[in-house]
C-alpha cells in the first residue's frame, strides 16, 4: 500500500557511513549508484549479482540475506522483488532502529526515496508517497528541463556571499536574499555575465542591510 501518512522530508548524509543493499539485480544497481554518488560505504547481499553491479566499488556477499544483519548499518535498501525477504529486512530494521527502503514496496518502508533532479549543489526531490512513481518521475523530468547548470553557479554565488557576511560577524537572517534572487541575477549568469551578477547581488544585499 502507498504511504498515506504525512511524510517528513529529510536529506540523509550517508557519506562515509555503512549502507546495506539487499538484492543484486538492475533495481539494486540503480539504488547502489545513487548511494555511491552520495559517498556511502555500500555492502550488497544477494545470491546473484548482475555484472555491472559487481563492478561497482562495493563489498559483495553472494548469499541470501541473514536475519538481523541490518544491525550495524545506518540505512538498508531491499531490492529483491521477494516480499518475504523485503519483510524480513524491514522487520529487522524496525527492531534495530535502522531506516529501511523497500524498492516498489512502500508497505515495507520506513523511508521512501523520492525522484530527484541534481544540478551540482542544488537538489530537488519529488515524492507521491508511493501513490504514483510515474507522476513523481514526470514532474521530475519537467523540472529537469527547466533547471540548467546555471543554478549550481547561482548556489555558489550566494554561498560565497553568505560566507563573507558571516566572516564579518554579521547575521545573514536580516538580508533580503529573496529580493536579490528576484533582481535578475540568474539571467545575468545565463548570459555569461558572472561579474555583473556578483555586483548586483552585492548591491541588493547592501541595500537590504541599511
Amino acid at each position: 500500500m502507498p504511504v498515506d501518512d504525512p511524510l517528513y522530508p529529510v536529506n540523509l548524509i550517508v557519506a562515509g557511513r555503512p549502507v546495506l543493499v539487499v538484492g543484486g539485480g538492475r533495481v539494486a544497481h540503480q539504488k547502489v549508484r545513487g548511494l555511491l554518488r552520495a559517498g556511502a560505504v555500500v555492502t550488497v547481499v544477494a545470491p546473484d549479482v548482475v555484472e555491472p553491479l559487481a563492478a561497482e566499488p562495493v563489498t559483495v556477499a553472494r548469499r541470501r540475506y541473514e536475519r538481523g544483519e541490518v544491525s550495524g548499518y545506518r540505512l538498508a535498501v531491499a531490492a529483491t522483488g521477494d516480499p518475504a525477504v523485503n519483510q524480513q529486512v524491514y522487520d529487522d530494521g524496525e527492531a534495530a532502529g535502522v531506516w529501511v527502503n523497500s524498492a516498489d514496496d512502500p508497505e515495507r518502508c520506513s523511508v521512501t526515496l523520492p525522484a530527484r533532479v541534481e544540478r551540482g549543489r542544488l537538489l530537488v526531490t519529488v515524492s507521491t508517497g508511493g501513490h504514483s512513481p510515474a507522476v513523481a518521475a514526470w514532474v521530475r523530468d519537467r523540472l529537469a528541463n527547466q533547471l540548467g547548470p546555471e543554478y549550481d553557479t547561482l548556489v555558489g554565488l550566494l554561498a560565497d556571499a553568505r560566507s563573507e557576511v558571516l566572516a564579518r560577524g554579521r547575521s545573514t537572517e536580516v538580508l533580503d536574499w529573496r529580493g536579490a534572487l528576484d533582481s535578475g541575477i540568474l539571467e545575468l549568469i545565463r548570459a555569461g555575465r558572472l561579474e555583473a551578477a556578483k555586483e548586483r547581488l552585492g548591491a541588493c544585499l547592501s541595500s537590504s542591510s541599511d
